[in-house]
């Protein structure tokens, strides 16, 4: 579904993403973790290309992201992507935050898109919600709406950048939740998390970064139990230290 070939990234004279090669298949639950400042984030947004790559290739569902005869918004539209912080417009409740690319970009019927939007709702818990303005959520409310309205363009694959990280600790699990009860029913899945425990629990696989580089992969129960390299050790062993 997602395939890193010989990814390359420079800030200037900084060596962002070196040499990364790596692929997530259909319907496999991928959770990149590290320290700050290791990549995990720069990685993720080359996906939809929030962010650049200088050398290399990234393909999603087989379409080179970088070719010539991309529409790169109709592109952007299929993939589901949910930030750190929420994003939903303030001056719109929250079907209308839902329904605005639905009915714009797949040119849905309102009446279609609202359906829809009831449907995610129920799905993440918010079915109560639906006519409230995102001023009136929660934090961890206002991310399941935002994990809704990724949903509701029915994309092949969800990439999350950090969904829990702007969250009160009490809000983290209900939106973990969500992203579990995705991860049951097939949704390919790219995570940028520091909830080790959710990567425990849901992973396929684990992707450790350090410098730029995935320095290990593997299957969670091996990451956590018997990492393979000092670096990935040492994080592990900062991690709970906390």
């Amino acid at each position: 579904m997602i395939r890193f070939e010989r990814v390359n990234k420079w800030y200037s004279d900084y060596h962002a993403l070196n040499d990364i090669d790596a692929e997530i298949g259909k319907g496999e639950v991928v959770v990149v973790c590290g320290p700050s400042g290791s990549g995990k984030s720069t990685l993720i947004r080359t996906v939809n290309r929030l962010e650049e790559i200088q050398k290399g290739r990234i393909t999603f569902d087989g379409q080179d992201i970088h070719a010539r005869s991309l529409d790169l918004n109709k592109f952007r539209s299929h993939v589901g992507f949910v930030f750190q912080s929420f994003n939903l417009f303030p001056h719109l409740s929250v079907a209308e935050n839902i329904m605005l690319a639905p009915t714009i970009v797949l040119k849905r019927s309102k009446t279609e898109a609202r359906e829809r939007a009831e449907q995610l709702l129920a799905r993440v818990g918010l079915a109560a919600k639906i006519d409230a303005f995102p001023t009136q959520l929660s934090g961890g409310q206002q991310q399941r709406v935002a994990i809704a309205r990724a949903l509701a363009m029915d994309p092949p694959a969800m990439l999350f950048d950090e969904p829990t990280s702007a969250l009160d600790p009490e809000m983290v699990g209900e939106v973990l939740q969500v992203m579990k009860a995705l991860a049951r029913d097939g949704m390919t899945m790219m995570c940028v998390t520091h909830e080790m425990n959710f990567a425990r629990e849901v992973a396929d696989r684990v992707w450790f970064m350090d410098q730029g580089r995935i320095v290990e992969t593997a299957e969670p129960e091996r990451f956590f139990s018997a990492p393979q390299t000092d670096r990935a050790r040492k994080f592990l062993s900062d991690l709970r230290a906390h």
